[in-house]
């Protein structure tokens, strides 16, 4: 009898994938943890309490499908219809169903642009991996040396730029650096960009302005929210798109059902009650940051100007990897991302003004 040979049991596509690498969960106790951009601020308490009440009963039925009460209340918030919004376990699950649902995978002899996934780089690094899952091409655009975005008019000379890409993703304010951008710089980005445009805006609550205006005006444009970052509820995964309702209803055709779990709708609703908890932790956080950037300035640091709840920031005598260890040792948690154009910078959550104080303390006695 010939040997039993199966089939290959997994996509060769799959096999070859890299997958997101997201920052690290600590297991020691004691920790500061600045290396993944939480809240450093719980939830509001009548948040806390609104989960609490809804642990009862209706734990065995299925949440509403469509998440209609949450799409109603942001639809009031941001002055637009429900119809304008789709909610998602997290705007991550949204980024992947854009992908799908707006590029083809790469095939032979199929018009390159059609497959196209194309970014700012350096940017989140889940845009590649979700580009490869879906067997369509990544198409990275470098950012200025300073990580601002190319000017229009020389987008067309931007090495691998393409305007007719199926999907851009842009992050605004930008990730790893925290670089804000402009409306207008947006908006020329917008006119010059003929597929799909989202503006992935993860950390707007901590920048000056936000494009949403964008997303209501234009056809094409599509804006990316979350609650995780800013109102602190990375744990229940919510978040949302905002864009023209012709996209939307495209995008509600290939969501999962019930994709949004109750409490998480609960929690989002009883942040919506409760906005100025929020905003009063915002100004807190921003505080917080504009003091810890003069600080590790002061100590030699060249520390980036940020728009986010994070700072990018050049450590002096040491190369970043040699801080990041040597923070670690002094149980701190920054991140250090092993690319190119940031490896000589560590990426620094900005936390409470007590952690701030801790790391500042850390580095003077590093930097000795």
């Amino acid at each position: 009898m010939p040997p039993f040979r199966p089939q290959p049991l997994i996509r060769p596509l799959v096999e070859a994938l890299h997958p997101y690498v997201p920052g690290e969960q600590p297991k020691v106790k004691g920790l500061i943890k600045l290396n993944t951009n939480e809240n450093p601020y719980p939830p509001s308490p009548r948040v806390l309490a609104a989960i609490k009440t809804a642990v009862d009963g209706r734990l065995r039925l299925y949440p509403n499908p469509t998440a209609q009460s949450l799409r109603e209340k942001l639809a009031e918030l941001h002055r637009c219809r429900p119809e304008n919004i789709i909610v998602g376990n997290g705007s991550d699950e949204l980024l992947a169903l854009a992908v799908r649902c707006f590029v083809e995978p790469a095939r032979p002899g199929q018009r390159r642009s059609r497959s196209l996934v194309q970014y700012f780089a350096p940017s989140y690094s889940l845009y590649p991996v979700l580009a490869d899952a879906h067997g369509a091409e990544p198409n990275p655009v470098p950012l200025r040396p300073d990580f601002g975005l190319p000017a229009t008019a020389a987008l067309n000379r931007a090495v691998g730029w393409e305007s007719q890409a199926s999907l851009t993703f842009l992050t605004t304010p930008n990730a790893p650096s925290g670089r804000g951008y402009s409306n207008a710089e947006l908006e020329a980005l917008g006119r010059v960009t003929k597929g799909i445009l989202i503006l992935d805006e993860a950390y707007v609550e901590f920048s000056a302005q936000n494009a949403l205006a964008l997303a209501l005006k234009y056809p094409h444009v599509l804006v990316a929210r979350t609650f995780s970052k800013a109102y602190s509820l990375c744990f229940q995964r919510i978040g949302y798109f905002i864009g023209p309702p012709r996209l939307i209803l495209a995008l509600n055709k290939i969501r999962d059902s019930y994709n949004v779990n109750g409490l998480g709708q609960v929690a989002a609703l009883g942040t919506l009650d409760d906005l100025e908890y929020y905003r009063a932790n915002f100004r807190r956080i921003i505080a917080t940051r504009q003091k810890l950037s003069r600080q590790l300035a002061e100590l030699g640091f060249e520390v980036l100007p940020s728009q986010t709840n994070f700072i990018l920031a050049r450590p002096p005598k040491f190369p970043a990897k040699a801080w990041l260890e040597k923070l670690r040792q002094r149980k701190i948690l920054v991140r250090w991302f092993n690319q190119d154009c940031v490896r000589d910078y560590l990426r620094i959550t900005v936390g409470t003004a007590r952690e701030a104080d801790a790391l500042v303390a850390a580095a003077r006695t590093i930097a000795r």
